[in-house]
């Protein structure tokens, strides 16, 4: 089931970047969360029942870095391959990792800086440094979202925590990102909209909540570790995108720092189902 989760959520970003030519990368986001914040709202109805006011400014927080994830992440896939773009931005749950874990385990940080100067090449000189600049702002966006959802996981329960966010990215998206995507709007458009919000986040999540009732949250998150793997593959596969020897092996060095990280940095405090692991279920 985690597997699954990481193949759909980067079919789901293959998908945009297909989609960003006519509507533009920002288009592409905008469009995604609001289908899948309609999408949330039909089936989860979060205005049923109240949330304290310490849950509620969580989850609009939340909603505020979601909006920054999925604006940055897609801004950067547009300019970079699926999988360099992935890697770079999954220094973000890497970070929290280390972070979590003991001295031993922050070594790995290291391991994925070497993955990140092989993906990059900055002695080339032929990087696309704002691609670049994009997926690092998404890392640290989602290293928020992993705190953020940790906290929303603790006070709210089942998708109801992400039914409230996901339209708190949207209205947040929209001044910025709305004004170019309304105008084309059309039931093709919009048919690819929710076909895409059901994709990634809608089924991805439910996906994870299953998979973290059978695993433990070291399990899990190391799982999860492959999904800079599995998006070279779905570049590949979907976007006919290859990448130098030197990319692949900074890819397999950020995935092996992932793993690494993960299984030293473990959340002990609250049971699993209150702890996301390193999926980015709101892209």
């Amino acid at each position: 089931m985690a597997v699954a989760s990481m193949v759909c959520i980067q079919l789901g970003a293959a998908a945009s970047v297909e989609l960003a030519d006519p509507i533009g990368a920002g288009g592409v986001a905008w469009l995604r969360l609001t289908c899948a914040a309609v999408v949330l709202a039909v089936v989860v109805r979060p205005w049923r029942g109240s949330l304290t006011r310490s849950a509620l400014r969580t989850c609009v927080a939340l909603g505020v870095v979601t909006a920054g994830l999925g604006v940055l992440f897609m801004a950067a896939v547009v300019r970079l391959p699926l999988g360099t773009a992935s890697a770079l931005e999954f220094l973000g749950p890497l970070g929290v990792a280390v972070g979590r874990g003991s001295r031993a385990g922050r070594a790995w940080a290291i391991v994925g800086a070497a993955g990140v100067l092989a993906l990059t090449e900055p002695w080339h000189g032929v990087t696309d440094l704002p691609g670049v600049a994009f997926a690092l702002a998404a890392a640290g966006c989602w290293a928020c979202y992993i705190a953020l959802t940790q906290r929303v996981g603790d006070e709210v329960a089942g998708l109801r925590g992400l039914a409230v966010s996901m339209p708190v990215a949207a209205v947040v998206a929209t001044p910025l990102m709305g004004p170019t995507v309304i105008g084309r709007l059309d039931g093709e458009l919009l048919a690819v909209g929710f076909g895409l919000a059901v994709l990634t986040p809608v089924v991805p999540f439910s996906l994870e909540l299953l998979a973290l009732r059978r695993l433990t949250a070291a399990a899990f998150g190391t799982i999860m570790s492959l999904e800079p793997a599995i998006a070279l593959l779905v570049g590949f596969a979907v976007l006919d995108q290859s990448l130098p020897p030197g990319a692949v092996a900074g890819i397999v060095l950020v995935v092996a720092a992932g793993i690494g990280a993960e299984r030293t940095g473990a959340r002990d405090d609250a049971g699993t189902d209150a702890d996301p692991g390193l999926a980015p279920t709101a892209l």
